[in-house]
């Protein structure tokens, strides 16, 4: 069983250029339209009730933030290590033309030129599957991404949808995973995927 025994805030930056330096090549980017519910995710997956702030306001988030992350394999009681990358909502209407063209701007330099993100995590909201603004960015990622760059979709609040519709958005998106922050449900399943995906991409380097 794999788990994510502390995280913590590293850093934050309003643009690549202002992006910590690093070697490895372990980010993990989680990316949604506003109030998608990333991080109430983020803080439900590494148990930390405050660590990513979740706004009431859609769309405030701005910067792009940094939590450093350790796994632990219980088995082997190793510990590894990642960086869990919270990019700003995209897709807000509520702001300045100007402003909304810069954020999105400098999320899509970051998305296209930051070598060291391994994983892109693009979060869902299972009550609107196909939403023209996710599958844009579907799309962008896909015509994006490195060789060494895996995309994991997932989606978020499933404990809004009856069994029916949990099973008929799963036969729609067989490769997806599906969460509820608020019920801990698909958390583990999180976990233990970001790390196989480190541990393989980390033996391929």
């Amino acid at each position: 069983m794999i788990d994510i025994v502390d995280a913590k805030f590293a850093t934050s930056a309003a643009t690549i250029a202002g992006a910590p330096e690093a070697s490895e090549y372990n980010e993990v980017a989680f990316m949604a339209r506003s109030n998608v519910g990333k991080s109430s995710l983020l803080n439900a997956l590494v148990n930390h009730k405050n660590l990513a702030k979740v706004s009431s306001t859609p769309g405030k988030t701005r910067l792009i933030n940094y939590f450093d992350v350790t796994f632990i394999d219980r088995e082997t009681s190793e510990k590894s290590f990642a960086k869990f990358v919270d990019l700003p909502g995209f897709g807000y209407a509520k702001v300045a033309k100007s402003m909304k063209y810069d954020w999105e701007r400098n999320l899509t330099d970051y998305i296209s030129k930051r070598e060291q993100i391994k994983i892109f995590i693009h979060l869902v909201d299972c009550r609107h599957p196909n939403l023209e603004i996710d599958t844009d960015v579907s799309s962008f990622l896909l015509n994006n991404i490195k060789e060494n760059q895996v995309i994991v979709q997932i989606f978020t609040k499933i404990d809004k949808l009856n069994q029916k519709e949990q099973n008929a958005l799963r036969r729609e998106f067989p490769n997806a995973l599906v969460v509820s922050s608020s019920k801990k449900k698909g958390l583990q399943k999180v976990v233990q995927t970001i790390y196989e995906i480190l541990k393989e991409k980390d033996s391929e380097d």
